[in-house]
């Protein structure tokens, strides 16, 4: 039996109990968890604004050491420190044909599995794969990655999804060139990941766009060079700051379909909007014809930073060596499971950076 955080039903508050973890079985790998980040992915499965099996031990952002591996498993031993991949590639889909592994067809298809049980007996569900709020999770042997040499096992719970997603929208979608100017929306985990990425492709100008005032101290330590407080003037004011043209690049973190617009219409002719946040549907986006026609801007959507975590993990790690990359200023909380609802409110009231739960 481990402790872990389990949604019930979605919409209902969730719930720290005990569940029983069967062994790793074919190709499985059981994992004891060092630390997990609170997500706002996290909080959209609560919601529902995003669907996944209920109920389920949410979590997916981890890392941990292995405490013991199913038959056919070899990349992995006991005693091997892991960080959580919740959206593995098939490697036999068309996108995964293509290279594009992070639209991976089936990279969800674990999370309808059955792979715990409450108290109970009742049947439980791995959130996004990997159910990282929990003391131990039971994950499918694809859904680990050895932790690069040289990071402690705390701070490579970010690399599972903020530091990817961050690092990608600025490197593989937004793909920022040395001296651009760039402009994030929402300085969360993921906005200070993508702050700091702009950082290392050498952007110019880096303006960082919150509702908080009190977070300029963690966005200009990111490396954002401007400071602006959202409102109705946001646009105008990006404008000014960039020589009056907008700005080369926009990277919308927050998901929401006012934010979405801001970012499209601070972009300079020509210039590229890249949106990271998830959003619900009920969040409508409208642009007319002649502009999209006259600003000759792109936008496009970014999934997981359009990242291979195999690929980006060793690249990552040499910049966190190196002292380019700082996990640890991502983190504004260390909490216990106890204190998952208090982290997704301040995240619903737009306060803190990352929370990182700590086992």
């Amino acid at each position: 039996m481990v402790r872990a955080a389990v949604l019930p039903s979605v919409g209902s508050p969730l719930e720290i109990t005990d569940i029983e973890l069967p062994d790793p079985g074919p190709g499985q790998v059981r994992v004891r968890l060092a630390a997990a980040g609170v997500c706002h992915s996290d909080l959209s499965l609560s919601n529902g604004t995003m669907r996944v099996p209920v109920p389920a031990v949410l979590g997916h952002e981890g890392a941990g050491m292995v405490v013991s591996v199913g038959e056919g498993v070899t990349h992995v031993a006991p005693g091997d420190g892991v960080v959580l991949n919740w959206a593995p590639s098939c490697g036999s889909c068309h996108h995964c044909g293509i290279g594009e592994v992070w639209l991976c067809a089936n990279a969800l298809a674990g999370a309808a599995s059955v792979y715990a049980r409450a108290a109970d007996g009742t049947e439980l569900h791995p959130g996004l794969n990997v159910a990282a709020f929990a003391e131990e999770t039971v994950v499918a042997a694809n859904c680990v990655l050895p932790v690069p040499a040289g990071i402690p096992l705390t701070d490579a719970a970010l690399l599972g999804c903020a530091v990817l997603t961050g690092y990608g929208a600025v490197h593989h979608s937004a793909r920022v060139r040395e001296g651009e100017s760039v402009v994030v929306f929402g300085v969360g985990g993921v906005g200070l990941a993508t702050l700091q990425s702009a950082r290392i492709a050498g952007a110019g100008t880096v303006i960082a766009v919150d509702v908080s005032a009190e977070k300029e101290s963690l966005a200009r330590r990111a490396g954002a060079t401007e400071y602006v407080i959202a409102s109705d003037t946001t646009a105008k004011e990006i404008r000014q700051l960039t020589g009056g043209q907008g700005a080369d690049v926009a990277i919308e973190c927050v998901g929401r379909a006012a934010t979405i617009r801001t970012a499209w219409d601070s972009t300079r002719r020509g210039g590229r909007t890249t949106v990271v946040g998830i959003g619900g549907k009920d969040q409508q986006v409208t642009f007319n014809a002649l502009e999209l026609f006259h600003w000759g801007r792109t936008l496009s959507g970014c999934v997981y930073g359009n990242s291979d975590p195999a690929r980006d993990l060793p690249v990552l790690a040499d910049h966190i060596r190196a002292g380019r990359l700082d996990l640890g200023g991502l983190v504004t909380d260390r909490i216990g499971l106890e204190g998952i609802p208090s982290a997704f409110a301040d995240m619903l009231a737009g306060k803190g950076g990352r929370a990182l739960v700590v086992f």
